[in-house]
């Protein structure tokens, strides 16, 4: 009987994974995770996301033990350890699913080169996408730039089944000779409840009643109105077509009434709704696609003109923003927020980069790192898509000319002040007029609420108004940008 390794990476679930069913039909499945030290020790990964994907193996492992198997999990050079196994345990061949990102890719092609060497058949499995980045192209073959143009492009290809998203194997035949080594612990961070269960509620849960919402909800600061699916998506505990075939049902299913959850000051129907959140799994893949065929900007901005921005180097300041200490109320909850717990808002996380790039003119670059250290979600495409977006420089960037006010913007998003007050506590006194602007108290009123502007809490780091005008002659002098700036 053929005896094979399911290599997991990006992809901590039994249930709908292409790699795991290809070899189950093989025959006898061998579990396996290895530990990359080259991804560990890398300035690209906190302790927040090791916790979160320490935690993942280990509900893939518990799942994996109620059906006779168990996750085997080594340390060390991949290839090496996967080909150690091998031999270990005579299995002939090896299953793993793509991963997308440069280094995966550089990683992957030595892995299966040596193993092929070796007399190790490798199969490589397309799971990470609804629609691989060399599917969505123009009819001349070269990917989109513009979000709206892939958009369409992916819309009009052909979708996988719903009923190709398979279940759960029922039993996975392994031989228990093969000893587990065990899984790294991390320090104790509170996270959310990991694996493809805990996944999977999240998902129906969202699906019932929040997503016919999404479309406004998606970015209020003081209500729970997004999916928070992005932790389980970036380890695969939730596949990308369980999150595809739940936005097309629900999108089917929406209800016709205009009151759902939350009274509704809008005109986005439930449906729309529906349809803004498969908006962002298309987002989710165009980002992806993006640093498939343009690799080089995990590290450079997309649009050349940029490439020699003069940035400033300021770490005071750099630092104040890391640790919320701004003196502008959203921007400082925002990251408190994901210092705390390692997730951030979308909206939240728009303005923190719109903040540090435009008001402060810092390289888009340093945000960038200390998100992909902090966030339990980090992952390369996105992060650096969006924060090429924030700055300008990348794909259907937002205009340079467009620099976010954080005081307009914690007006509109978190109108009460809720979610200022939950991650400031310094600010719960200070009335809803003047959370998002409270060095405007008086010093009487300072005194009178509890919170001394300059020592319990910071004045304003930058007055945004000097710091828009600065930004927009900066970026017009060392891009050439030229465009007509409405003030």
């Amino acid at each position: 009987m053929t005896r094979s390794i399911v290599w997991f990476r990006r992809d901590l679930r039994l249930a709908d994974n292409a790699a795991l069913l290809a070899a189950i039909r093989q025959g006898e499945v061998i579990p396996a995770f290895v530990i990359d030290p080259v991804l560990l020790n890398s300035d690209r990964v906190g302790a927040k996301r090791v916790a979160w994907l320490t935690a993942n193996l280990r509900e893939l492992d518990r799942s994996l033990r109620e059906r006779g198997s168990q996750l085997i999990v080594r340390r060390g050079e991949p290839a090496a350890e996967l080909l150690q196994l091998a031999r270990k345990a005579q299995a002939t061949n090896v299953f793993f699913n793509l991963n997308l990102t440069p280094y995966a890719q550089q990683r992957d092609q030595r892995v299966a080169l040596e193993l092929a060497q070796n007399g190790i058949t490798v199969e490589a499995c397309d799971d990470m996408t609804v629609h691989h980045p060399e599917e969505v192209v123009t009819v001349t073959g070269r990917p989109y730039q513009v979000f709206t143009a892939f958009k369409k492009a992916w819309l009009t290809l052909p979708k996988p089944a719903a009923d190709d998203v398979e279940a759960l194997p029922e039993q996975m035949p392994l031989p228990l000779s093969v000893p587990s080594l065990g899984m790294d612990t991390a320090d104790a961070i509170e996270l959310p409840a990991a694996g493809e269960a805990a996944a999977f509620d999240r998902l129906n849960d969202f699906l019932e009643e929040t997503i016919y919402v999404y479309g406004t909800g998606r970015n209020l600061l003081d209500r729970q109105a997004t999916s928070c699916l992005s932790p389980y998506l970036r380890f695969g505990a939730l596949s990308i077509r369980q999150a595809y075939w739940g936005a097309k049902a629900a999108i089917e299913l929406a209800p016709v009434g205009r009151d759902v959850v939350w009274p509704r000051q809008d005109n986005i129907l439930p449906h729309n709704s529906a349809e803004a959140w498969l908006n962002e799994l298309i987002w989710r893949e165009f980002y992806l696609a993006l640093l498939y065929h343009f690799p080089h900007t995990i590290e450079q901005p997309l649009r050349e003109q940029f490439a020699n921005f003069e940035w400033l180097d300021d770490e005071a300041a750099f630092l104040a923003w890391c640790e919320g200490c701004t003196g502008y109320p959203v921007v400082d909850a925002a990251m408190r927020m994901l210092n705390a717990t390692g997730w951030m808002h979308n909206r939240a996380r728009m303005i923190v980069a719109s903040f540090l790039t435009k008001d402060l003119l810092i390289d888009w670059r340093q945000g960038e790192r200390y998100f992909m250290q902090q966030l339990i979600d980090g992952d390369s495409a996105s992060n650096v898509g969006g924060w090429q977006w924030a700055a300008g420089v990348g794909a259907d960037a937002q205009p340079f000319f467009r620099v976010f006010n954080p005081t307009l913007q914690g007006q509109r998003f978190d109108p009460k002040g809720v979610f200022v007050k939950q991650w400031l506590p310094e600010l719960r006194n200070v009335p809803i007029e003047l959370v998002h602007e409270p060095w405007k108290l008086s010093r009487t009123d300072q005194r009178k609420y509890g919170v001394i502007i300059g020592r319990d809490y910071p004045a304003p780091m930058v007055d945004h108004g000097f710091a828009r005008d600065r930004a927009l002659r900066h970026y017009r002098s060392n891009s050439n940008l030229r465009l007509a700036v409405n003030n």
